[in-house]
């Protein structure tokens, strides 16, 4: 008996799966842009609907819709037709998923759906389908190949509605000029809120814990200072403005070079191009520019005056890397 390969069967998924995602954007036309329109003009919320695969699809979806600013939740329909139409109102919109187009359990409500909303729209696979039919707008996603071999389970058809709503989600967020903050205010708890609110100002050390010296000062002060401090660097002041650092790794060089630390000036030996950053600036862009320039300190500045100092250990403790 032949050894059944896993990995391939699997790759073979993820070819059919990408292939069937990427006919979406030759799908797209007019009914999507108005799609996109309306939900930016409308005075109420956008309520997403569907039934069984669909169903979770569109959960998914009015999650990210509702986390990147577009004011949505999903609603059963076996849930509406039982009492929670009510949650529907004049100014909403509904947004049904349906690949057949003809789930019983959504025509059956389709009249007061109409009736208790602003507009109906759906996406589906069937333009021709009763949903379709029935919508103010309709947005047809055709699905080549089911990845199931049975061609029963519901697979590149969801990954295509998943894909289809994480594009209207981020189509949304651009045309609105959704920031960072705004992305912040519906994520204020966990890794992600830190990353978002977490200033440069909240974790630098600054004031006494500023590791500092003179460009008088000899290097063994310097190297006193650094000790002291625990950054494994100290700045270098003259006329109450930092000219330069210096770093362990400059230690490293002088100890090679056979300087001696006695009798050596610090403004010698430092480092006159150094990177810093803005108080202002979130704590998770200094961490990128640690990383893209491999170094562990950034000098912070508040407009032109340095008034902290930020290490890659503070960002590993706050949580953020």
């Amino acid at each position: 008996m032949k050894k059944f390969d896993y990995i391939e069967a699997a790759k073979k998924i993820f070819e059919i799966e990408s292939r069937v995602v990427s006919e979406l954007s030759d799908q797209l036309d007019e009914s999507y842009e108005l799609l996109c329109k309306d939900i930016l003009k409308m005075d109420g919320k956008l309520i997403l609907m569907g039934i069984g695969k669909s169903g979770h699809v569109s959960q998914k979806i009015a999650a990210t819709l509702a986390s990147t600013g577009t004011a949505s939740f999903f609603i059963h329909p076996t849930e509406a037709a039982h009492g929670d139409m009510g949650m529907i109102g004049k100014d909403d919109i509904v947004l049904l998923f349906s690949n057949s187009g003809e789930t019983q359990e959504i025509i059956s409500i389709l009249p007061a759906l109409k009736r208790a909303s602003n507009k109906l729209i759906s996406v589906t696979g069937n333009a021709l389908s009763s949903i379709a039919q029935a919508s103010d707008n309709h947005i047809e996603i055709k699905t080549s190949e089911e990845a199931c071999t049975l061609d029963l389970a519901p697979t590149s058809s969801t990954t295509s509605a998943m894909a289809f709503g994480d594009a209207l989600a981020v189509t949304l967020l651009q045309a609105k000029g959704f920031t960072k903050d705004d992305f912040a205010k519906s994520h204020p708890a966990g890794k992600l809120g830190k990353a978002l609110t977490l200033l440069v100002s909240d974790v630098m050390h600054s004031g006494l814990d500023m590791p500092k010296v003179t460009s008088q000062a000899l290097l063994s002060d310097a190297l006193l200072e650094i000790t002291e401090k625990g950054l494994g660097m100290t700045l270098v002041e003259e006329n109450n403005k930092i000219v330069g650092i210096f770093t362990d790794g400059d230690l490293r060089r002088c100890i090679g070079d056979m300087v001696d630390i006695n009798q050596t000036l610090i403004k010698d030996v430092m480092t006159l191009n150094f990177k810093s950053i803005q108080s202002s600036d979130l704590a998770i862009d200094a961490a990128k520019v640690m990383e893209d320039n491999k170094i562990f300190t950034l000098v912070v500045f508040k407009s032109d005056k340095a008034i902290g100092v930020l290490s890659m250990h503070d960002l590993l403790q706050s949580g953020i890397v």
